[in-house]
């Protein structure tokens, strides 16, 4: 077992402690009366086949559905009795599981959660009721028309990498699952090696690691021989050529809905994301951007505008959006690409810089106050890198960005006249 203590900044002193069966626990002693343990495995929806699309989201129903140790519903039921929550979230890139705990209940309630993690029952009764809910979950989510235009936006934007599926996976798949194809998915993947238990809270950090630590070795059975898992070589795609239009008719929106997407780098280029997140700042988040500000508050053009950049981890979107009146999507269209124009050729003045760089910062510190925060943070950046440091130093990171940053990454990433464009159109 080695022990390795990152350099302590002000706000995060996390210690990384890697166990020799390949799991890494991430822990942190934080002056807040709670325990979060967040467990992190390295499978999403991009690492499934086709043929099983949809079941990383599906397997993380069933985790909470029994194990041999535990009767259905019986985990919930301890939760709830001391006053703890739990929950679950599936990615194209990551799963991952977390509880909050009271510091005096952690010790009783983390080995529980690795239970259900690590020995979930899968019977074939309980797995064919569970895929009624997930089919259900996946007809709700293709009835909501933001939803739809998210779909749509990920299939023009990507051509080749899995990105373009829905994590949910389509109903003609997850109706043809079987029980058995689920133990195997999770006997491959939900390995140590392929896992970070990231927890952050108010006990001793050796406190910590720990209970962590027993509860695995008390619940992970390593007799049991799976294929390992093996993650698909994935290359990025080119950025477009030209621009690509994809147009749509719905017959349930109010309003028409636009979509301009970049393909630009990912957590695996990191470095060249930093630039981007302050570019989707100025573009389109709050009340002073330049787009919401021309084309909301000065034209009123559109209803609703907003600009993020989606940082996945073989490749991101720079992704535009708005809400519209069908007749000035053309106009619109225009000046968002007008206004990227601008950002290439004109330097964005240094007040503004200096205000945007210490307003993403402080976004980023504000977000990351809680215990259960603090060990997404950990999970997240772990889980996907094998380190630390971008977590910790994504504020000087930010400050660190210049005008002439912003202007090159403009110019390299943002083609004013090659995107990914959606359209939905009400009837």
């Amino acid at each position: 077992m080695t022990s390795i203590i990152t350099k302590q900044p002000k706000l995060n002193a996390p210690t990384i402690r890697q166990l020799d069966n390949g799991l890494t626990i991430i822990a942190e002693q934080m002056p807040v009366d709670a325990v979060n343990l967040n467990v992190w495995i390295n499978v999403g929806s991009a690492k499934e086949s086709d043929d099983i699309n949809g079941m990383a989201h599906f397997l993380e129903h069933m985790v909470f559905k029994g194990t041999p140790n535990l009767k259905m519903g019986e985990f919930e039921h301890l939760i709830e009795e001391r006053g703890a929550v739990t929950n679950a979230a599936t990615s194209q890139d990551y799963t991952h599981y977390y509880i909050t705990t009271a510091p005096k209940d952690f010790a009783e309630l983390a080995p529980l959660q690795l239970d259900v993690v690590l020995n979930p029952s899968i019977e074939n009764e309980a797995f064919e009721r569970e895929k009624l809910v997930v089919l259900e979950e996946i007809r709700r989510s293709e009835d909501s028309p933001r939803r739809r235009t998210f779909y749509r936006s990920m299939e023009a934007c990507f051509e080749t990498l899995p990105y373009r599926r829905p994590v949910l996976g389509p109903s003609t798949v997850i109706e043809n699952l079987r029980s058995q194809q689920m133990r195997d998915f999770h006997g491959a993947w939900y390995q140590p090696q392929s896992m970070t238990a990231a927890v952050v809270g108010n006990l001793p950090v050796e406190e910590l690691i720990e209970i962590v630590t027993q509860g695995f070795a008390q619940h992970y059975d390593s007799g049991e021989e799976y294929t390992k898992n093996t993650t698909p070589s994935v290359t990025p795609e080119q950025p477009f050529a030209s621009i690509a239009r994809y147009e749509y008719t719905d017959e349930s929106l109010q309003q028409a809905r636009l979509v301009m997407g970049w393909r630009v780098p990912g957590m695996e280029d990191l470095a060249e994301t930093y630039a981007l997140d302050i570019l989707a700042v100025i573009l389109g988040q709050g009340k002073v951007s330049r787009l919401f500000r021309e084309l909301r508050e000065e034209k009123g053009l559109v209803n609703q505008i907003g600009v993020s950049n989606m940082t996945q981890t073989h490749q991101g979107v720079f992704y535009i959006s708005a809400a519209l009146p069908t007749e000035n999507i053309p106009e619109v269209e225009q000046a968002i690409a007008q206004q990227i124009k601008n950002i290439q050729t004109e330097p964005i003045a240094a007040k503004d810089i200096e205000r945007i760089r210490t307003q993403v910062a402080n976004r980023f510190v504000f977000a990351n106050e809680r215990p259960s925060d603090r060990a997404n943070l950990y999970g997240y950046y772990y889980s996907q890198l094998k380190d630390l440091a971008p977590a910790l130093n994504y504020p000087q990171h930010i400050q660190a960005i210049s005008a002439q940053d912003l202007q090159a990454a403009a110019q390299k990433y943002l083609n004013p006249e090659a995107y990914g464009i959606v359209t939905m159109k009400p009837e």
